[in-house]
């Protein structure tokens, strides 16, 4: 195998993200593989929670819509709060939040996705408790 061809063997391995290629032209083979950076591991939080007692038949008033902008969860895996277990959260109920900015990160089949706010406010409410598993479509914060 020719080192042009290597030379683009490797380009296609740092571009497409995969952490490793292996081809085989003949009796030779060629096995390509990058060092990916290493993945903070969380432990996830025990999540408690409290039901209320009220009137029966009265819907409880959690269930309501919040007012506001809903950013929903684009995906389904474990919400987490912080960039990593000791770090401060990225957002606090308060916070002034702008187009593009990092509000949690979920962990999907091993893989953290940051997810950025799709709109510039104030958090008026985190919805989801740090460690707790999210839905597709399960709203996660209110921006005002």
């Amino acid at each position: 195998m020719d080192l042009r061809k290597l030379k683009k063997l490797i380009d296609l391995v740092e571009q497409s993200g995969i952490s490793e290629l292996e081809i085989t032209e003949g009796e030779e083979t060629v096995r390509i593989s990058r060092a990916l950076p290493a993945q903070p591991v969380y432990a996830p939080t025990p999540v408690v929670h409290h039901v209320p007692v009220g009137v029966p038949g009265a819907a409880p008033a959690a269930a309501a819509e919040p007012s506001g902008h809903v950013l929903k969860s684009p995906m389904v895996g474990t919400f987490y709060r912080a960039a990593s277990p000791g770090a401060d959260p990225f957002v606090e109920v308060g916070s002034s939040v702008e187009a593009g900015d990092t509000l949690c990160i979920i962990e999907a089949m091993k893989l953290l996705n940051e997810i950025e706010s799709d709109k510039a406010g104030i958090i008026k409410a985190i919805l989801v408790e740090n460690g707790q598993p999210v839905e597709y479509g399960e709203p996660l914060f209110v921006i005002e």
